[in-house]
């Protein structure tokens, strides 16, 4: 994808969209290289994503001319470089599997990410068992005393390495409802899926206590409603009564790695759209 761009955007819906669209970007010398929409029929919304070849034309000159051409849809919409990685703040608490996955899947290059700092409410030596090269790292303790200026702490250090994602890999700490508003659209959490039924401590013990027989991971975008923001990506996987509550805890860490890193992959390649309280996600 050297030098593509990609081109994302909503709208209310109307015939010919796509069409203009295209005809748009044939009329700049641009190719395309991907094209992805979706009508919704219950918003009356209109979404799309297209990955192209500007053929020499200039990102700003694009994002300038396509300005003048979305004005009569109202289109919310944006033109970024394919190649670009996302600057991404990673939050942890006491388990790190979470993020030595994420770390090592940016370092083979398999995530279009690069973590700008790492923010943990306990001391290097108990939040993280990896090497993390230079990446910067934050403690910031966390009473209920002291939340809202943990909070505004994390704001500053999110503004002053202009963080794109704030990704909670397995932190433990809930936002108050204006730091999820602050951080509304890109802050991405991962937890396992057995809310609301096994609240609490233990979940894993809980659900084999009951017997389940499919455990599963969530990753969403943070908001004030807690553990029910827009949802991402899911995964599942088949238990039996063989497993014990390690078995369960075991697998719960496989499966919330691969989600929350896939729930990453979307959000670095621009392929995940907010649709209300739900997400409009194009694979690829």
């Amino acid at each position: 994808m050297n030098g593509a761009l990609i081109l994302t955007l909503d709208c209310s819906d109307r015939p010919g969209i796509t069409a203009q669209v295209t005809a748009f970007l044939f009329e700049r010398g641009c190719n395309i290289l991907d094209a992805q929409q979706y009508n919704d029929r219950g918003s009356d919304r209109f979404f799309m994503r297209v990955s192209f070849d500007p053929a020499g034309t200039s990102a700003d000159d694009l994002r300038a001319a396509f300005a003048k051409f979305a004005q009569p849809f109202a289109m919310d919409w944006k033109i970024v470089s394919g190649d670009r990685r996302r600057r991404v703040l990673i939050m942890v608490s006491k388990a790190d599997h979470c993020l030595v996955d994420l770390l090592y899947r940016c370092r083979t290059g398999e995530l279009n990410v690069e973590p700008v700092a790492l923010v943990s409410n306990h001391p290097r030596d108990v939040a993280i068992h990896t090497e993390i090269g230079d990446i910067p790292f934050h403690h910031i303790p966390v009473t209920a005393q002291t939340k809202p200026e943990a909070e505004a702490k994390l704001r500053e250090i999110a503004a002053a390495c202009d963080a794109e994602l704030i990704i909670l890999a397995r932190y433990m700490q809930i936002f108050s409802d204006e730091q999820s508003a602050h951080f509304a659209g890109r802050c991405i959490n991962i937890h396992h899926s057995f809310l609301p039924g096994f609240k609490g401590a233990r979940p894993y013990h809980q659900a084999h206590d009951r017997g389940v027989k499919i455990i599963g991971a969530t990753a969403h975008f943070v908001t004030a409603d807690l553990d029910e923001g827009p949802i991402i990506h899911q995964d599942v996987e088949r238990i039996s009564h063989t497993d014990t509550p390690s078995d369960l805890v075991r697998k719960g860490r496989d499966i919330e790695r691969r989600v929350l890193a896939e729930a990453v992959r979307l959000f670095a390649g621009e392929r995940v759209l907010m649709n209300g309280k739900r997400t409009v996600i194009f694979r690829g």
